[in-house]
């Protein structure tokens, strides 16, 4: 697709970041010492602060519990929003009413938003979920709905991950943090074996997020995460690669301006038009944002 611009250059989209307000609904997962700075409330607000500071002109807010109502929560935001472009919720893919579910989020304040939906694969001990009949059912209805498939695994559930998308090419599957690699102990394999596998499918698409936090929080450096950048660039390539800043979750190891930083470190070889795909045309056409993204930006359009 041509570079999406605006008058201050080419739009930059954050294709991933979360909000939560404790006093709504506890995050039961963030537990321990080491992700204490997590423990408060993330408004829109404060990510409009740090998007105006690092220049991004639209975003995608991400589902971070299963828990249905945060779904329709996102959604009403991002109708409040013009800020927010899309919203991946979560929905009981497992089941039975999954496309009625989905229709009826698409019909709430804010469902226009919808753009994908998205679940804890990683947290599921069953390595092959994703090849159950009943998720296939549900994964089938999220393609019928013409939305994206938003990927949380582990690098061990990368072969059921190829699996499915090959087995569904009419569904979008959208790799969120790489699958996580082992940046920490600097291991590339068997990663990178399976995410080229997995990358080699038309209907799969990588984001570029979340890698400095499987790093040494305190210690990283960009030479760290080269090659797992390298590995994921070479995949997907840049019209199939869009980045994410995993905030605030990425706060852990990095503000949101090294964070955005860092990527476009990561990416300095390309073209002028290969990263205006990484940084923001990939997730305008993955996701479907043309009309929000581009009100955002001030711009008629979106192509």
């Amino acid at each position: 697709m041509a570079a999406v611009s605006t008058p201050r250059g080419p739009l930059v989209v954050d294709a991933h970041h979360h909000l939560w307000d404790l006093s709504v609904r506890d995050q039961e997962w963030i537990t321990g010492p080491g992700l204490a700075p997590l423990r408060r409330t993330f408004t829109e607000r404060d990510l409009r602060a740090e998007t105006v500071r690092a220049g991004v002109a639209a975003t995608v807010l991400v589902q971070t519990v299963t828990v249905a109502d945060e779904t329709p929560e996102m959604l009403a935001t991002a109708h409040d929003s013009d800020l927010i472009a899309g919203v991946v919720g979560w929905t009981d893919l497992t089941a039975p009413d999954v496309a009625d579910t989905l229709a009826e989020l698409r019909a709430l304040r804010g469902g226009g938003h919808l753009v994908g939906v998205r679940h804890q694969v990683q947290s599921e001990p069953d390595p092959a979920w994703l090849l159950r009949p009943d998720v296939r059912h549900g994964l089938t209805a999220v393609a019928d709905a013409g939305l994206a498939y938003d990927l949380v695994i582990l690098p061990h559930q990368l072969p059921a991950a190829t699996r499915a998308a090959r087995e569904l090419p009419e569904l979008t599957f959208v790799l969120d943090h790489g699958a996580k690699p082992p940046v920490a102990s600097g291991d590339v394999e068997p990663w990178a074996a399976r995410l080229r596998a997995f990358a080699a499918l038309p209907n799969t698409v990588g984001k570029l997020s979340g890698l400095h936090t499987e790093a040494d929080w305190r210690g990283w450096t960009v030479r760290d995460l080269r090659p797992y950048a390298d590995t994921l660039l070479d995949a997907f390539g840049p019209s199939r690669l869009m980045f994410g800043s995993d905030w605030p979750v990425c706060t852990l190891a990095a503000s949101y301006g090294r964070t955005l930083a860092t990527a476009r470190e990561l990416m300095e070889a390309l073209s002028p038009g290969e990263r205006a795909a990484v940084f923001g045309g990939t997730a305008v056409e993955t996701y479907r944002l043309g009309a929000h993204a581009a009100r955002r930006a001030g711009l008629p359009s979106v192509t």
